[in-house]
């Protein structure tokens, strides 16, 4: 991704999820491998769980929220770009958002897992060290995670993605005249398929929790939300993929050096001629 690339208003928050997607794929999945290859959390500290449960659970609803505000920052982009036309509105309508989007999600987690003044437990011989961080046993916390920073963002992305795709069918004609139509374009197409991608493996895991929430009893849909959870990871490691669409010339980049990589043999032909095989004759006695 070159500079230009970079400073571009509607890259600015896919280059953020890619950032708070790193620790996932740093941390809560290597420390994942090392606990089933070893069979308990290594090393059996209380520090490691600490950064475990800040990659598993901020990290991971940190993107869920960063793509809730990406759907909503596409409409502004292609349908009210008025609102970035300058310094002080791009300011209020895009950078103070973001953030005040980061700063909100890195002091909620770090004050809850870090610093909150309360015992958690840490059980080294179940994955993520029990998964019982001590802010959950705060019934507003609890609750104030799973319906504000985790149901909510889920919801509003896939309303505002449905909602953006009505509107570009509703007002295409005006848009196909637009300057800036292949521009809104990738960014359409990314949309979705970031979207789908995310929504379709994170959504039923939140519905089956929601349903738990509403009254459904704990035992039930509890070995389907198991491998669910696990599914959900998948939507991080698609999404740079999925938005490669945004970035035709990265992607190009990285086909030509995948092939610079491959052996030239596998290329390479060699010619094969007629062989003679010169076989002795016995004598018999």
């Amino acid at each position: 991704m070159d500079r230009v690339q970079r400073y571009a208003l509607q890259n600015h928050t896919i280059l953020l999820i890619l950032i708070m997607h790193l620790p996932i794929q740093l941390i809560d999945i290597n420390f994942y491998l090392v606990f089933f290859h070893y069979g308990y959390v290594l090393p059996s500290k209380p520090i490691v769980c600490l950064l475990w449960w800040f990659a598993d659970y901020g990290c991971f609803i940190g993107g869920l929220i960063l793509m809730a505000w990406l759907a909503i920052e596409r409409h502004i982009l292609i349908f009210h770009d008025f609102l970035v036309s300058n310094k002080k509105r791009r300011f209020l309508s895009h950078y103070l958002p973001l953030g005040i989007l980061v700063t909100y999600i890195l002091l909620f987690y770090i004050i809850c897992v870090f610093l909150l003044p309360c015992e958690s437990t840490y059980v080294y011989t179940l994955p993520v060290c029990g998964a019982s961080p001590c802010y959950q046993s705060y019934d507003i916390l609890g609750e104030w995670e799973f319906i504000v920073n985790s149901s909510i963002p889920i919801v509003l992305e896939s309303i505002v993605s449905i909602g953006l795709i009505v509107r570009v069918q509703r007002q295409k004609r005006r848009i196909h005249q637009s300057t800036q139509w292949h521009k809104y374009r990738r960014m359409i197409i990314q949309l979705f398929l970031v979207s789908s991608v995310d929504l379709s493996l994170n959504l039923p895991f939140y519905l089956i929790s929601f349903a738990h929430l509403c009254g459904l009893p704990q035992e039930y849909g509890v070995q389907l939300q198991l491998y669910l959870f696990f599914l959900g990871y998948f939507a991080i490691f698609l999404f740079p993929f999925a938005s490669l669409c945004q970035f035709p010339e990265l992607r190009k980049t990285i086909k030509n050096k995948i092939i610079a990589v491959l052996p030239r043999q596998l290329y390479r032909r060699t010619p094969v001629g007629p062989i003679t095989i010169t076989i002795p004759m016995v004598q018999q006695q």
